[in-house]
Parts: structure tokens; sequence; C-alpha cells
């Protein structure tokens, strides 16, 4: 071999990001099928590769007899001596052996083989590389726009940008840089397919690792993130150091920080929420910008009831009912929302039902057991009958109908 061969593998180790043993042993394996294939076994043969001189070397290892009977394994005395003349019966002989000897069609059989097992370690070297870098900010060149899906150039590595991964609201041209998070990487018949996204939540929090230099630290943890790309995300965060406000960390001086992040997801509107153990102080602020009057949890169902006065009920449950969804997903509750108005109706209804009509004062027994007959037991009941309703009990009069309920007034 030659140095152009030499240059030729340093060419392939450098462009396709193989290791020169990798290339190595591709090369070795490459040589010991074309033995098989001429020799049927390649059991005494060695080979030795050096990418650096561009040399393969193929030593095949004989014992000297006085009559051949396997040639592969075997040699005569009288073509041993040529080589050394000192060699008798029964020594060991190495052969070296011209590539070339293993005619054109097996050379060629060979470089395709060599060309297929290069493609099969760079699907695998890419794979690798970008199995390594799931979770990774990346910058990816658009090279071509389909009808759904946009595909990426990165390193020298095409990248998919599927509908679902893209912010909807976002534009895309050909030949732009974006920046996205590596999601995923598939095998396929094809080779490695690498999904990258910009609508993850996971890209929102590498967004604020880079921004804020506490989160990244460690000093300030990002808790949970619920997020409806190109619309709003909600981001739950906590300072392990209680001289850091985790909020004004995020939002940086002036919002410079937030706004960095923001405008990267094409203005998405982003509220930083404090965390909390506590559920209900937690959904309070997950519902941001509306301010709830009460949280009622109900931690055996994993949901809750917040209280809202009605002129805000609009913004608490948000635009299709964003809000609320983010919340919910945000906190981990099935948060359902309640105007302040139908909260104090329910109050008052369940105040009634306890209210019996032996605990009202100035009404005789007697009226009292005609209640009873028609089913009539409490305050809640009579408030549920109506004055009318009340009338038609047989024994009620108006006189007395008055009176029950001026008492339930008082």
């Amino acid at each position: 071999m030659n140095n152009e061969i030499a240059n030729a593998f340093s060419q392939i180790v450098k462009e396709k990001n193989i290791e020169k043993e990798q290339l190595s042993e591709i090369i070795e394996g490459i040589v010991i099928s074309m033995i098989n294939k001429k020799y049927g076994s390649s059991d005494n043969f060695e080979i030795f590769v050096n990418l650096d001189k561009g040399e393969i070397e193929i030593y095949q290892s004989k014992v000297i007899v006085d009559k051949v009977v396997d040639p592969v394994n075997e040699i005569d005395l009288e073509s041993a001596r040529k080589v050394e003349s000192s060699l008798e019966v029964g020594d060991d002989f190495i052969e070296i052996l011209d590539p070339m000897l293993f005619g054109r069609r097996l050379i060629t059989s060979a470089k395709q083989n060599l060309n297929q097992r290069i493609k099969d370690v760079e699907k695998e070297v890419i794979y690798s590389e970008f199995n390594n870098r799931i979770g990774e900010i990346i910058l990816g060149d658009i090279r071509q726009i389909n009808r759904n899906d946009i595909f990426l150039l990165i390193d020298r590595t095409e990248a998919l940008l599927p509908k679902n991964e893209q912010i909807e609201s976002e534009r895309y041209h050909r030949g732009e840089s974006v920046r996205v998070l590596v999601k995923e990487v598939r095998k396929s018949a094809r080779g490695p397919e690498v999904i990258v996204s910009r609508a993850n939540p996971k890209f929102l929090i590498r967004l604020f690792e880079l921004e804020v230099p506490e989160i990244y630290d460690g000093i300030i943890e990002i808790k949970n993130v619920a997020r409806q790309s190109g619309e709003r995300s909600k981001i739950a965060v906590f300072s392990n150091d209680k001289r850091i406000d985790p909020v004004g960390a995020c939002v940086g001086m002036k919002g410079i920080r937030i706004q960095a992040v923001s405008k990267e997801l094409n203005n998405e509107k982003i509220d930083i929420i404090p965390f909390s153990t506590d559920p209900a102080t937690f959904i309070s602020r997950a519902l941001s910008p509306a301010k709830p009057l009460k949280v009622i949890i109900d931690e055996d169902n994993k949901s809750a009831v917040a209280v809202i006065a009605d002129e805000q009920v609009s913004i608490s449950i948000g635009k299709g009912g964003l809000n609320r969804r983010l919340t919910s997903r945000l906190t981990g509750y099935n948060v359902e929302i309640l105007k302040e108005s139908e909260y104090t109706a329910m109050i008052q209804e369940e105040k009634e039902k306890e209210v019996s009509l032996e605990d009202l004062e100035g009404i005789r027994p007697s009226i009292i057991q005609k209640l009873h007959l028609a089913d009539v037991y409490s305050v809640h009941d009579i408030m549920s009958l109506g004055r009318d309703g009340l009338l038609a009990i047989e024994g009620i009069g108006k006189k007395t109908a008055d009176t029950i309920f001026e008492q339930i007034e008082e």
C-alpha cells in the first residue's frame, strides 16, 4: 500500500468521524472475510493494519512437510528453503501474502463491504452522539420545509422538527438558524432519526438555565412547568437560599431575563410562580393573574375548588380555559373555578339545612308535627317550598306561615 491509500484512510477517519481503531477493526474484519471466501478458513492467518502508512499485511502460518496434502496449512521443504535455507521439515513457516492475490472480484466486493461498514459505523456514531445530547439545546439551520415538518442541518446531521414540536404561532424560513431541544433519537432502517423540539416544556427549562445563573448553579430549583407553546407557560420555582428571591432572579433587572426567554419563544407569556408545599397556597399563586378568595382542597381525589370574585372569574379561567388547565398541570390538582356569589349561596343553603324546625322559636309542636307529616324537617325544606308551598300544607294558615318566616329571618 502507498501514501495515497494512507491519505484515503485519514480522510475517512476525518470526514466520517470514525476512530482509527474502529476503521482498523473494520478493515481487518473485511480481510478475514476475504480469506474465508478464498481459503475456507482463516485460523492460520494474521492481519496487521497500519492506517498511518496505508499498509495491510497478511501473514499465513504453515507447517513444512515432505509432501503437501493441505496447501492452506502446509508447504513443501523445497519451497520453504527458497526463502530461508536453514529450515527443516516440521518447522513453522510464515508466508507474506499480497492482497492482490485475492483477485479483482474479491477486492471489489471488499471495497463495497468497507463502504457499507463505514456507513453503519457512521450511523452508530451519530446515534450515540445525539443520544448523549438528549435534553440539550443546539443550533440548527433550516434546510427544508415540508407541509408539516421541518428538516434542520446540525453538525452535518439532519434533524427533524415535527409539526407537533413546533411553536404554532411561529413562522420558519429556509436558511435561518433556530435553537431547538434534542428530544429523542430513533433507530430506523435509513439510520438514526434525530427528533428536536421547540414546544417541549424542557426547552423552556433549558432556556431559563441559560439566562438565570442561579438556576444553573442549583441555588434556584425549577419544581415544575406547565406549557402551552406559543401562548402561555407557568413555571414553579423555589430558592434554596432564603436571601435570594426566586421570582426576582428569574425575571431579572427590569425583566431582562424573562424577556429574553419570552422572545426566544415568539413572545410566549410566562408566569413565574413561587413554589409552596401547601397545596392551597400553591394553587392560589398558580392561578395568577387571578387572586382567589379561598381554595378548598380535596386531597383524596387530588382536586381543588378556587373561590373567585365574580369580576375575576374570566381571568382565572383564561382564554379557552387555558389558565385553569395550566394551573391544574402545574400543581397536580384538578382545579375547578367557583364564583363568590355561587359559593355564598351554597354556604347559606348548607346553613339552612343544618337548622331544624325545632330550632325555630314560637312555633307550636302541633305545627311542627303537621310539617313533618308533609316531609318538611328543616329551614331548607321550607325555603325550597316557598310561601305558596307552605300554605298548601293542611293546617298551615297565612298567620302561621308569617310567623314561621319571621322566625327564619331572625
